[in-house]
């Protein structure tokens, strides 16, 4: 305890002792009065004494706090100025004010007072009101900048070593992928062994050299397929040069007569080694089911493609159709009513593909039933023709009906597309557990959760052609009707272009069962026919049609001019006609508000990853989109993005 304390602490006791004296005086006096006077004579002397020690004591105090003051205040200056922290004001016209020698030491001047504070830190100016703390960078450094606008008070902390070891940590975070030769099968069939083996070393030391000159670990796990591992920085490597694996493997074996290609499918971003491998396998499910001969990486919440430039290839063989149709036939025999559906304003494919379906449930002894939601005017003359049908009609209810009769027990089919968002009633898919999905387009993010069986083959022409491969093994007494072989043939029809696109061997099979079963050639040519009007308008837009990229026909509709989406796809059909023309783009309003987009290509080029960037998808060679907005945003969003394609890898192969 201080000296002083001590000395206030006894001066206290002396004054409860002389109040105590002087009454005991006084009571002394009253009984002895000479005894009392000599009692108080030594009581003044005391307090004489006293008073003595309560000034020294006051001298000392004041001392104390006099010293403790200008300590703390020295104590204070210094903390200020070696505090690692910058601490500066601005005034009203943020001019600066003062500042502490830590922000002298960020620009490396002296003082900054009486400068402007944008002029010294240029970041500052594209801060936003609401912004209490942004990072700016100063020389090297990175500096937290915490803002106290009421007091015109700025706070600057280096994060320098934070955002560095945070960059390292991100850098050096594991990345898992799976490698896989996805039509080994189909490469070397009918080679001989000796020829096999020399192909797949060329290929194997291919990929091998690839992992050393990027610094990947490669472990063969198959015949066709590898494990990769590497971090997040060769990762960005891989993805600037767009994996140039595959392009150099397709060109090793351009000579075949079917070029061997890769998928790969990566994944990062989690920490979890067990659901990393997971995603890697999803990513390359994602790669697979986009046709192939392509990259997915999926790192967190971004999923993005690479490659892509060529047709799937056709499967030779139909097992796996055998197999699915097999698998197929037992969850309609397990369930108690089957609700089949397509996308919104169904299409030709879709609703032929929809009653090739329905057909294989009415064989199985089980009720099925169509949902329809809006109609499409391509489809206009066949749903004419199925309402005059009584067997067939009766099985097409509304999305509310469908609703209605929906259990768990029931088992729900999408037909032509793999979102849950494009389906005729997305709320179907919740009631029930059984879920069966075929498709004919490339796989896309948005995919239907907890199928219980998937048909997917990009390679396919239609989900027509799927459907009918389907029905050939579905039950060996199948017999159709003519309306309902017809209506898948028109499928067919409609997707290839009558047979000029996207069509295998396996799709001329799939036509020649239908016309066996009764399908009617006039007929389609009659479902199929056009109006006047609609060639006059399809005419207005194309003669805006112009060239870019020598090879890109681009046709612009004039603004406030709506044209339906059936329109404008007919209309990147025709432009694909012209001489010298590989790609089409058509762009207009459409009677809902919305701008539709529709690409075209002959294979050379992949509009489906054009039309990806703007939000919609497809195939290879057929892709659309819609968006928000005006005609003109919409026809500059689109030359952007083909010029950064053509800057990146080209558009033409």
């Amino acid at each position: 305890m201080p000296k002083f304390l001590l000395k206030r602490w006894h001066g206290l006791h002396i004054v409860w002792i002389f109040a105590l004296m002087t009454i005991l005086i006084f009571i002394l006096m009253w009984y002895q009065w000479v005894i009392g006077v000599i009692a108080l004579f030594l009581c003044g002397i005391l307090a004489y004494f006293t008073l003595q020690a309560e000034q020294a004591f006051r001298k000392d105090l004041n001392h104390y706090v006099g010293t403790l003051s200008h300590r703390i205040k020295r104590a204070g200056n210094e903390v200020i100025h070696e505090l690692p922290i910058g601490i500066l004001l601005y005034n009203e016209e943020k001019m600066i004010e003062w500042h502490n020698p830590f922000v002298a030491k960020m620009v490396s001047k002296e003082t900054l007072i009486g400068e402007p504070l944008i002029e010294v830190f240029p970041a500052l100016k594209a801060r936003k009101e609401k912004d209490v703390r942004l990072e700016i960078t100063v020389g090297k450094s990175i500096y937290l900048v915490q803002v106290k606008p009421d007091e015109r008070l700025l706070y600057f902390t280096d994060i320098t070593a934070f955002k560095t070891l945070s960059a390292r940590y991100e850098e050096e975070r594991l990345a898992i992928g799976i490698v896989m030769m996805d039509n080994l099968e189909e490469a070397t069939q009918g080679m001989d062994d000796q020829t096999r083996s020399i192909m797949l070393a060329r290929v194997t030391g291919e990929i091998t050299e690839w992992a050393q000159k990027n610094n990947v670990y490669l472990r063969r796990t198959a015949s066709d397929r590898y494990l990769i591992l590497m971090n997040q920085k060769g990762l960005k490597s891989l993805e600037q040069s767009r994996f140039e694996i595959l392009d150099e493997v397709r060109d090793l074996t351009i000579e075949n007569k079917l070029p061997l290609t890769l998928s790969v499918g990566i994944a990062s971003g989690i920490d979890s080694l067990t659901e990393l491998g997971q995603l890697a396998q999803t990513s390359l499910d994602m790669a697979l089911g986009r046709g192939g001969d392509q990259v997915a990486v999926k790192v967190g919440e971004r999923l993005s493609f690479y490659g892509g430039r060529s047709n799937a290839i056709e499967k030779r063989t139909r097992v796996r159709a055998r197999v699915i149709s097999h698998a197929l036939r037992d969850l309609i025999k397990e369930c108690d009513k089957v609700i089949i559906m397509g996308h919104r304003y169904p299409d030709m494919d879709s609703i032929g593909a929809a009653i090739g379906v329905l057909k294989a449930v009415h064989v199985s002894n089980k009720e099925g039933y169509i949902v329809l939601e809006g109609i499409n005017p391509s489809i206009q003359k066949l749903m004419d023709t199925i309402y005059e049908d009584e067997k067939l009609n009766r099985w097409f209810i509304t999305p509310e009906q469908a609703m209605q009769i929906t259990n768990q027990k029931s088992l729900a089919v999408v037909v032509d597309t793999h979102k849950a968002s494009m389906v005729a009633e997305p709320k179907l898919l919740q009631l029930t557990q059984r879920k069966f999905v075929v498709d004919h387009h490339r796989r896309g993010e948005e995919f239907i959760q907890d199928a219980t069986l998937v048909y997917m083959e990009p390679y396919a022409s239609s989900t027509c052609e799927l459907v009918t491969e389907l029905l050939q093994y579905f039950n060996d007494r199948l017999t159709m009707g003519v309306l309902e072989a017809t209506a898948l043939l028109a499928g067919i029809v409609v997707d290839t272009k009558s047979f000029s696109l996207r069509t295998g061997a396996r799709t001329f099979e799939a036509a020649s069962f239908l016309r066996r079963n009764g399908a009617d050639s006039s007929l389609i040519q009659r479902l199929l026919k056009e109006d006047l009007d609609a060639y006059i308008q399809r005419s207005e837009v194309i003669k805006n049609a112009e060239i870019l990229f020598d090879h890109i026909a681009l046709a612009v509709t004039e603004p406030n001019r709506k044209y339906s989406q059936l329109l404008i796809a007919q209309a990147a059909d025709t432009l694909l006609t012209m001489t010298g023309v590989m790609a089409s783009f058509v762009i207009s309003e459409r009677p809902d508000g919305l701008i539709g987009i529709s690409a075209r290509s002959l294979g050379q080029m992949n509009v489906q990853v054009v039309m990806e960037r703007l939000g919609g998808g497809g195939h290879l060679t057929n892709a659309a989109t819609q968006l928000e907005g005006t005609i003109a945003e919409a026809t500059q969003r689109l030359k952007e993005i083909l010029s950064e394609m053509d800057s990146e890898e080209g558009l033409f192969e």
